[in-house]
């Protein structure tokens, strides 16, 4: 059938045309990239962290890459330790219902984000330039820092260097100055990390100074209180005859101001010969 004069045959039916690549959804791309570790392609799971190139990925599927380096793929070989990721202070969006199931009589908006800038409210699903700083880990919209101008972090108040501020999944002439960045902002934290240590060893060295300089005082008084009780002691054993008692040759029985009452009670008086029985007050095991 066909071919009788009744139909008309199109171009592409009898040229054959190179058929034009498939073009790939944008807005499917970029929910996957701010939605999926870099890793493992797997939905983020928090704690999420980000590394100086701005791509983002779960903390454990860093932990097992570090453990077995095979795993890691090409884009994520920069990592080399912990050091090299930033935990991230991620704001929750309270619009996103991504854990509900979808309902088949009910519209879901695929285009909500799990997170939001928590300055000016955009959701972080890739239409917008998004960022964190390296120097505390708060992510923000570009649009929020470039409004308002400051060197100190809008949520945790934490001063940062222009070095600091890493664009989240980077593309092209951005990428390109994350690359350049990173070696500058690891000699500044180099640099940074030498000058405390200097700082903190010339307090130690004050401390040093000053312990040594109150050192001779300290054993200047303690010579001076140890010579006023020696004179306070020597003072009081002349004075008070209560201080000759704790001599060794003191008895109770020579005491001349004692009582026979008193001295009665000590096995060493006259009367402990006639006891036939364990004293009330003290213990005599030969009465026993």
């Amino acid at each position: 059938m066909g071919c009788d004069g009744g139909t008309i045959p199109r171009r592409d039916e009898l040229v054959r045309v190179k058929k034009k690549p498939e073009q790939k959804d944008k807005e499917a791309e970029l929910a996957f990239k701010w939605r999926h570790c870099t890793i493992k392609q797997l939905p983020l799971q928090p704690p999420v962290v980000g590394c100086a190139l701005g791509r983002l990925y779960s903390k454990e599927s860093v932990l097992e890459g570090l453990l077995d380096r095979s795993t890691l793929p090409e884009s994520a070989q920069h990592i080399k330790s912990l050091k090299d990721v930033k935990n991230l202070n991620l704001t929750t969006n309270p619009a996103f219902d991504g854990n509900k199931a979808e309902k088949g009589d009910c519209y879901a908006d695929g285009g909500k984000s799990p997170y939001i800038c928590p300055i000016i409210g955009l959701e972080m699903n890739g239409k917008y330039k998004f960022c964190f700083l390296w120097s505390c880990g708060c992510v923000m919209s570009e649009r929020a820092l470039k409004v308002i101008k400051s060197t100190m972090c809008h949520q945790c108040q934490q001063s940062f260097t222009e070095t600091d501020i890493i664009i989240i999944n980077a593309e092209g002439d951005d990428l390109k100055k994350m690359e350049e960045n990173m070696p500058i902002r690891k000699v500044a934290q180099k640099k940074s990390k030498k000058h405390k240590h200097s700082e903190d060893i010339q307090t130690q060295d004050v401390k040093e100074d000053v312990k040594q300089d109150e050192a001779p005082k300290k054993k200047i008084k303690k010579e001076e209180k140890t010579a006023t009780f020696k004179s306070n002691s020597n003072r009081s054993e002349a004075e008070d005859p209560a201080y000759k008692k704790v001599k060794e040759n003191y008895s109770v029985a020579k005491d001349p101001k004692a009582s026979e009452v008193f001295k009665s009670i000590f096995t060493t008086h006259k009367s402990a010969a006639e006891q036939d029985r364990a004293h009330w007050i003290t213990y005599n095991p030969f009465y026993n």
